[in-house]
Order: structure tokens, then C-alpha cells, then sequence
């Protein structure tokens, strides 16, 4: 009986987890950039791996004001995302994420305004991935930074190894 009810008990938490996550995913402010890119300004394409808990390549060079095209496939059986910001950012986000899959009610229903867990405002953008499927992301490499990484940051995905870095 103990068994049973340990096994439903972890069941129902990593049900209720994706549920967060994935609302936490859907909401505004963690889309596909909203920095009005088009596939006219790419100039190059990146293609990279999600499995699960690791990013392929872990470490991508890019040259100021590039814009590039990021395609993601998720190789794994989880839901992922992929998020460009400092490590400071990351952090935030990583936060906030654990917060909401805590139940630490996190308002997500204005992000982008202000009120909550706004990406833009922290210099991120990022996608999310379905198992099986890939992501697409437009963005231009800033100027003005020395150092970024990219990450999921679904709750236990980075601190498992599910980073990389950029080389600017």
C-alpha cells in the first residue's frame, strides 16, 4: 500500500509540474522573440539538439549584430525550452520557474506588462519545445554584451547539465 501511494503521490506532482510549466510556457512574454525579425534579416542558421537534460552544440560562436536563426529539435521525452539571456537572467527565470511548479502562485497573466516575469525587460527571449518537435527562434546577437548562455530552465533541466554557451 505504502508503494502504491508513493508512486501515485509522484505521479500526480510531476502531472501537476508539466501543467505549471507548461502555462508558465504558454504565457506571454515566452514566445518566439517579439523583436519583429523576419527570415529576409537572417543571416545564418543554427540547428541545434534538445535531448533530455543536454543542449547539442553546448557551446555556438556568433559575431555582434548577427541575426540568426535558431532551429531546435527536441530529441527527448520531455517539454523543453530553449532561452538566450546573461547568467544573472537565467537565474530569474530559473527562479520563477521553480516558484510556479512550487505552487508559489506566481501571476503570469501580464508578464510582458510590467506586473510579473517580464523576458523582454530582462534581455531574454526564448522558445519552448515539444518532445518530437522543433523550435524555431529569430534573434539578433546585441553588441553591448560579453557573455550569454542558453538553457532550459524547466525545473531540475539546468542544474542536470541543460546549458550552453555562447561565444560572442
Amino acid at each position: 500500500m505504502t508503494m502504491r501511494y508513493t508512486l501515485l503521490t509522484t505521479s500526480l506532482f510531476a502531472l501537476s509540474l508539466s501543467l505549471i510549466t507548461g502555462a508558465a510556457l504558454a504565457a506571454p512574454g515566452h514566445g518566439g522573440g517579439g523583436n519583429n525579425l523576419t527570415e529576409a534579416d537572417v543571416d545564418r542558421t543554427i540547428s541545434l539538439e534538445a535531448g533530455d537534460m543536454w543542449f547539442d552544440p553546448e557551446e555556438l560562436e556568433l559575431a555582434a549584430g548577427e541575426v540568426v536563426k535558431f532551429e531546435i529539435t527536441n530529441t527527448g521525452n520531455l517539454e523543453h525550452e530553449f532561452v538566450i539571456g546573461s547568467k544573472e537572467a537565467q537565474e530569474e527565470h530559473r527562479q520563477m520557474m521553480l516558484n510556479m511548479a512550487n505552487g508559489g502562485g506566481h501571476d503570469m497573466s501580464n508578464m510582458s506588462h510590467g506586473g510579473g516575469h517580464d523576458m523582454a525587460s530582462m534581455d531574454m527571449t526564448g522558445v519552448t519545445i515539444a518532445p518530437g518537435e522543433t523550435g524555431t527562434l529569430l534573434w539578433s546577437v546585441p553588441d553591448n554584451v560579453n557573455e550569454l548562455e542558453y538553457a532550459c530552465n524547466i525545473p531540475g533541466h539546468y542544474e542536470s547539465g541543460m546549458y550552453g554557451n555562447f561565444s560572442l
